[in-house]
């Protein structure tokens, strides 16, 4: 299976839709949350988003759908081309799909060995293998610090530098290799988990990338219309949880020139939604995901 989607039936549940109403899938990837939204969809209309050119070769055959081979970050622009103002529902499942992680060569996996590569769109610059080799020991540290959350930053970013001096980091096997010692053997496996994550968040703009799109949400989806995100670390989570909850990434509450708060969204689930141990035993992704749904005021 090219991705087995997380909280799938309570993520489209979340969005309420509306058998005439627009929706955006901004991350296609297999296509199983835009299958089941067009099961909802009679004469609406679903736009899906999606950099990775593998994803195309799952387009579906819908009167209905539109598949956009684009980052999620450029969905306004992309809805106004297709003369789109305003949307119902937006769902974002965040994060690297089962398909990426699978195959070696794509880089993302610390199980699998193959080129160091890491780029969600395969015809952007800068790949991980760039980024280990060529960033200072400063610039490594800030990233492993900030996007990996590893305490031991600037301990891991030391063991890159001091191996590359030696022979080019060029495949996932030798990023572990350089940087295994820096771990605990019984909390290693996570801990380059960590790694692998902040590397490939950097290396995809993933954190401004998913603001942009949050923005752009925000500024497309009608009244009543429902915002639909699964993340998967807590960097992603606490910008989806901040924005709901007060209007802002800061997660500091706003209030106008009589003591209202200046709300855009109000929470549909009050508490994150997370997966049962019956989905958790059939995907293990879904050990990290986290849901919130959100209806715009």
């Amino acid at each position: 299976m090219y991705h087995n989607p997380v909280l799938l039936n309570k993520s489209i549940e979340g969005l309420q839709i509306k058998p005439g109403g627009t929706y955006v899938d901004a991350t296609f990837g297999g296509g199983g949350h835009s299958k089941l939204i067009l099961q909802h969809l009679k004469e609406g209309r679903l736009y899906a988003f999606d950099q990775d050119k593998d994803a195309l070769e799952n387009v579906i055959d819908d009167e209905h759908f539109i598949l956009i081979n684009h980052n999620f970050r450029h969905l306004k622009n992309f809805l106004k081309l297709y003369g789109v103002n305003s949307v119902n529902g937006i769902l974002a499942d965040l994060g690297v799909s089962s398909h990426q992680f699978d195959v070696a060569e794509r880089g993302f996996s610390t199980r699998l060995d193959g080129e160091l590569d890491m780029r969600m769109n395969q015809d952007a610059p800068l790949t991980a293998r760039e980024l280990v080799n060529t960033y200072s020991l400063e610039e490594l540290t800030k990233i492993i610090r900030n996007y990996g959350e590893l305490n031991n930053s600037y301990k891991v970013a030391k063991a890159i530098v001091a191996a590359r001096d030696l022979n080019q980091i060029a495949t996932t096997s030798d990023l572990v290799s350089a940087v295994q010692s820096c771990f605990p053997p019984n909390k290693c496996n996570k801990s380059l988990a960590m790694l692998f994550q902040g590397i490939r968040i950097y290396v995809n703009d993933e954190i401004d990338a998913l603001k942009e799109l949050l923005l752009q949400a925000t500024e497309m989806l009608a009244p009543q219309g429902r915002l639909v995100v699964i993340s998967y670390h807590s960097l992603e989570d606490r910008l989806v949880k901040n924005l709901i909850k007060t209007g802002n990434f800061e997660g500091k509450l706003k209030k106008d020139f009589y003591g209202n708060p200046e709300l855009i969204y109000k929470a549909v689930n009050r508490k994150v939604i997370v997966a049962d141990a019956n989905e958790i035993e059939l995907n293990s992704r879904a050990r990290s995901a986290h849901l919130r749904i959100a209806e715009k005021i």
